[in-house]
């Protein structure tokens, strides 16, 4: 599930703001006064989750148990480990054998653990490069990304990807992002320990992000220009598309909440992952990723990522590496012109776009089988092709 479409890429900015606390019912009362008619302020409860078809009730229990801290998070995705690897789903069907992997826990500056996973090729076959990988908003960097990094390991590549603080495995409020630019350097932070790494240490650097990981990337890349040899991004949040920003009033009140109770939740307006997964049994695939943010936003969290947009569309000039953008056509998530636009903005004398027809967001994960085969082959060729440069 991805945030940009609450945020207004494809779709008006919902004025739904929700708390279950008595709290936050007073604290909307003055607000509500405040505003005119015409922007209508709801109260609503987070929504129950679903049960999760062939797994067990105690299964089912345990992945509808609040998963707001890490140990319970962390609990739930070791109870579900071995159903998932049991899932009908190319990227796990098809994952090569033979990759190393490695996982555990880092402790970084701010004193959160942070949850790291890295995947080698066989043992024998020389590393190219090091890719490190930024996963999108609700979303983890394990489950599906387990069989993407698999596939481009076994090119020769040492992949790394990390939870950021607040999501999947890592310490943090699950779904929580009080500041963009500490997230930023939260991965800025546990990826130069990476790439100071003996067995990459010399070799190529390239960051891949995905939707937010995309507008994480961007900002990465524009805070340390000359410590990355490329950037890959897929359908990158990076831009909001014009005339779909929240009106002036819309935005006063979520700023407003925002500060005064920035860990409540925004009430959804759409099932995000029918926009993501073009394949129905992909789509239900993903639910099997318990430990997955799905409740609705956080106020702060949304005002974080908006500004977050609006910051690095003002910066797109600044984008020097080579580039790779790939975008659906068809997502209602991200707006494909967006990529067009930051294509077309990038100082990279090296940068690539390609679209594909008919795709909606998750072209990663979420399309026929052979469009995913052939979306991960670009990004190997590419990556093969600027390897073979050095």
């Amino acid at each position: 599930m991805e945030l940009s479409a609450t945020l207004g890429f494809r779709s008006p900015f919902p004025c739904t703001p929700i708390s279950s606390t008595e709290q936050s019912l007073n604290l909307l009362k003055p607000i509500r006064q405040k505003f005119s008619s015409n922007t209508t302020l709801t109260v609503a409860t987070a929504k129950k989750k679903s049960n999760i078809e062939g797994v067990s009730e105690e299964l089912n229990a345990l992945a509808s148990q609040n998963l707001d801290f890490a140990p319970s998070r962390r609990r739930v995705r070791e109870a579900f480990r071995e159903v998932q690897q049991q899932l009908d789903h190319f990227l796990f069907k098809t994952a090569p054998a033979g990759i190393r992997t490695e996982e555990g826990y880092e402790r970084n500056s701010r004193g959160l653990e942070i949850f790291c996973k890295s995947w080698m090729p066989e043992s024998g076959i020389p590393l190219k490069a090091a890719l490190c990988f930024c996963h999108g908003y609700g979303s983890t960097c394990t489950f599906f990304f387990e069989g993407i990094a698999k596939r481009i390991a076994a090119s020769g590549y040492a992949v790394y990807a990390m939870d950021y603080p607040g999501f999947g495995l890592s310490e943090g409020l699950h779904g929580y992002i009080p500041s963009f630019d500490d997230l930023v350097d939260d991965v800025i932070e546990n990826y130069t320990k990476i790439k100071e790494r003996p067995e990459v240490r010399g070799l190529p650097r390239f960051i891949l992000g995905q939707s937010m990981g995309g507008a994480i990337a961007l900002k990465v890349h524009l805070k340390e220009p000359n410590n990355w040899d490329g950037v890959i991004l897929v359908a990158p949040m990076c831009k909001i598309a014009e005339g779909m920003l929240p009106s002036t009033t819309v935005l006063k009140v979520l700023n407003l909440l925002s500060k005064v109770m920035p860990k409540a939740k925004l009430f959804p307006h759409k099932d995000l992952s029918v926009l993501s997964f073009r394949e129905p049994g992909k789509r239900k695939v993903a639910g099997y990723n318990v430990i997955s943010y799905d409740d609705p936003t956080r106020l702060k969290t949304g005002m974080e990522l908006l500004s977050a947009t609006q910051e690095i569309e003002s910066q797109l000039h600044k984008v020097s590496a080579p580039l790779l953008i790939l975008h659906g056509a068809e997502d209602k998530v991200t707006d494909p012109l967006v990529s067009q636009f930051l294509y077309e903005k990038a100082s990279s004398k090296d940068k690539t776009l390609k679209m594909y027809e008919g795709g909606y967001h998750g072209i990663l994960e979420g399309e026929p089988d052979d469009r995913i085969f052939a979306v991960h082959n670009d990004i190997i060729s590419w990556l093969d092709f600027r390897c073979s440069l050095k």
